[in-house]
């Protein structure tokens, strides 16, 4: 019997690597080929039209200095700031007051619709909606007497809209992953608080916030992940405008590839995003302790 088992275990890893085969060869394929081959493209001049030329670190040296480069940076950041701060306000309490009023599957069926339509045509619609000509919401401003809002015509309003035109297309998504922590908090911590007396916010602040610190880390660092590759909103509507005010650190990214040819410092460019973000989410990981709980 002990004999057998070594070779049984031996039986269901290849089991276990025959059904992983798919899902690897595609991760290789589309994933980890790719990012092999942006790296080494970071170091060439590449425009398509020859072979790459190696310029070792040039690109990464350009790339400190040039001010759209940072711009695009700083844009992408406001974006973040506004589209996280807001999306995790919302979809937490909506969380909250699901948790504590209704566990229907319908609400939360028609929570998740927005997040199911897909980008490009969530940002036509609301291109439209916004527009400071014949938008509705424009309409609906001059019936109360208000002067039409160039949404996405003006620097100073342009990225609040899209981060919350992309707010409302997740803050459903977003709002379920928080019930879901929600769910696996032990109803005898909150009878207990109640049996202290302690008031509703209280409870919230000193009870239900420190459990939901892994969900909230998790959800955190997926909206930030998220949030830094915005493209499609951007690309359907201000293209970058007006005045760089919207030119995020994808779309310039895609400017200078597919519009410049210039894939080398492109892909170079590609390469600092990826570091940057790889160090903000384990940056917040750690201040998190997204691998810790309260209830342990």
């Amino acid at each position: 019997m002990t004999a057998a088992h070594p070779v049984r275990r031996r039986g269901d890893l290849r089991v276990a690597l025959l059904f992983l085969l798919p899902a690897g060869f595609g991760f290789v394929l589309f994933y980890a080929w790719p990012a092999v081959q942006t790296f080494y493209l970071s170091f060439t001049d590449y425009s398509l039209l020859a072979a790459p030329n190696w310029v070792g670190a040039q690109n990464y040296r350009d790339a400190l200095g040039d001010a759209r480069f940072g711009n695009a940076l700083l844009v992408t950041v406001e974006y973040v700031v506004v589209n996280i701060g807001v999306q995790t306000v919302v979809a937490l309490l909506i969380a909250v007051l699901m948790h504590r009023l209704t566990k229907s599957s319908f609400v939360r069926g028609l929570l998740l619709l927005p997040y199911l339509i897909a980008n490009v045509v969530v940002a036509l619609v609301w291109y439209n909606m916004l527009d400071a000509q014949l938008g509705i919401v424009n309409a609906l401003l001059s019936w109360v007497g208000i002067d039409p809002v160039a949404f996405f015509g003006e620097t100073s309003t342009a990225i609040p809209t899209i981060a919350l035109v992309n707010v409302w297309r997740h803050m459903g998504y977003t709002a379920l992953l928080i019930f879901a922590g929600l769910q696996a908090i032990p109803r005898s911590v909150y009878e207990a608080a109640a049996i202290d007396g302690a008031s509703e916010w209280r409870v919230f602040r000193s009870v239900t916030l420190p459990l939901l610190r892994p969900v909230l880390a998790m959800v955190l660092v997926l909206t930030m992940i998220g949030s830094f590759q915005i493209f499609d909103t951007v690309a359907v509507t201000t293209r970058g405008g007006p005045v760089d005010a919207t030119r995020v650190i994808y779309f310039y990214i895609y400017e200078k590839a597919f519009q410049q040819f210039d894939f080398g410092y492109a892909a170079a460019l590609s390469v600092v995003l990826f570091a940057i973000l790889a160090g903000l989410a384990v940056a917040q990981l750690r201040l998190l302790r997204a691998g810790s709980s309260d209830l342990d």
